[in-house]
């Protein structure tokens, strides 16, 4: 069995995390980077990773995840978040740094730019915030796969107040919303969902070919 479908098999959602175990600093730029790569909708990348550190802050937060005690177990939390909408500036920041990246000028490209302005600027608040968050669960798959790799625990939490995150953390301000919660971290030894078979359908079931 590869070591990708190992580490797959070895992760799951922790109900309990090791208070006392810290992911590393090398190991935390490795995730955060392995987020920053993840595709996203022509390249716009309309995110924004926080990572929560502050102990108080994390007890508030807890409270409005319904005492989940992985939001302040963990050894670090991160909040993914999104835009609330996508502007003619936001294309153009978006384009200058594309365009010096690739060693182009930004007139070079000036049709891609007018392209994204006719395909999104037209969308309402609702659609854009819609399509804003499905890009945040792209990002949010290279976060779970790359922990798995490294042996690191994540848990996946859409079980929070996220008017009440976008309130303490100050969100509204920056055009951003909360999505997802994902603690990460070592598990407890006590967590008793570690021994737990996973139960997935089968690949039979889950998978058709056409030809």
């Amino acid at each position: 069995m590869s070591e990708v479908i190992n580490a797959l098999n070895w992760r799951y959602a922790v109900k309990q995390f090791n208070p006392e175990k810290k992911v590393s600093k090398e190991d935390l730029d490795t995730i955060l980077a392995a987020v920053r790569l993840a595709p996203s909708a022509y390249g716009l990348q309309p995110l924004k990773i926080l990572v929560v550190e502050n102990p108080e802050l994390r007890a508030e937060l807890r409270s409005f995840s319904y005492n989940q005690p992985q939001v302040t177990d963990a050894s670090h939390l991160l909040v993914l978040c999104t835009f609330n909408e996508i502007t003619e500036a936001t294309i153009e920041g978006m384009i200058e740094f594309t365009a010096e990246a690739r060693g182009k000028s930004v007139s070079e490209l000036s049709r891609f730019q007018e392209f994204l302005k006719g395909a999104i600027l037209p969308m309402d608040r609702e659609e854009m915030k819609r399509w804003n968050d499905h890009q945040v669960y792209i990002a949010l798959g290279h976060l779970l796969q790359t922990c798995a790799h490294l042996r690191i625990d994540s848990t996946p939490m859409e079980g929070f107040q996220s008017l009440e995150f976008d309130r303490i953390l100050g969100l509204t301000d920056k055009n951003l919303h909360s999505v997802v919660v994902c603690p990460i971290g070592y598990r407890s030894d006590e967590d008793a969902y570690q021994h737990i078979s996973k139960a997935r359908r089968s690949l039979d079931d889950l998978v058709e070919f056409i030809s």
